[in-house]
């Protein structure tokens, strides 16, 4: 019980840190796009709320599970934590609205809701984004976003006791 009362970030850490978190991994995914190709791309301000809105709506999910897995540890431990849940629940929650705007774009040609055809469309065109996201959306969480991963896990490991 002690545990999931320690997992309860404070309002700061919560909403500040979700703000926080989400401008750098879009700075991090801006970056990475600058460098690659100058922002030659049709789909920037896309692409900037996608990698806004995935590390915004992964940091209350994984702030607390961390915190959860973190508490009486030492600090290496905690790190790793924050480090594990960050690195996950960022990556995994993009991906999910990634595949979420492919799935309405493609949706226009799949079958009507609820048929049996409809769900493999669903499964597999859900699967094919994330793929997809694998390949080619990750690498806009490199370099900017390893270093704000890690000095963010430094910093919430060192603050949690």
């Amino acid at each position: 019980m002690e545990r999931l009362r320690a997992a309860k970030p404070p309002a700061a850490d919560f909403f500040a840190g979700a703000l926080l978190w989400a401008l750098m991994m879009t700075a991090s995914a801006m970056a990475a796009l600058y460098a690659r190709n100058r922002f030659e791309t049709s789909h920037l301000a896309e692409l900037a709320l996608l990698y806004f809105f995935g590390g915004l709506f992964a940091w209350p999910f994984m702030l607390p599970l961390a915190r959860f897995f973190a508490w009486q540890r030492p600090v290496e431990t905690r790190f790793a934590a924050f480090f594990a849940c960050l690195t996950a629940g960022t990556i995994l929650m993009t991906a999910f609205l990634f595949s979420m705007d492919y799935r309405i774009f493609y949706s226009r040609w799949h079958a009507p809701f609820g048929s049996v055809i409809w769900i493999f469309e669903f499964i597999f065109t859900g699967a094919n984004a994330v793929y997809q996201f694998a390949v080619l959306g990750v690498r806009l969480f490199l370099p900017f976003g390893l270093v704000c991963l890690l000095a963010t896990s430094l910093v919430l490991a060192k603050r949690m006791r």
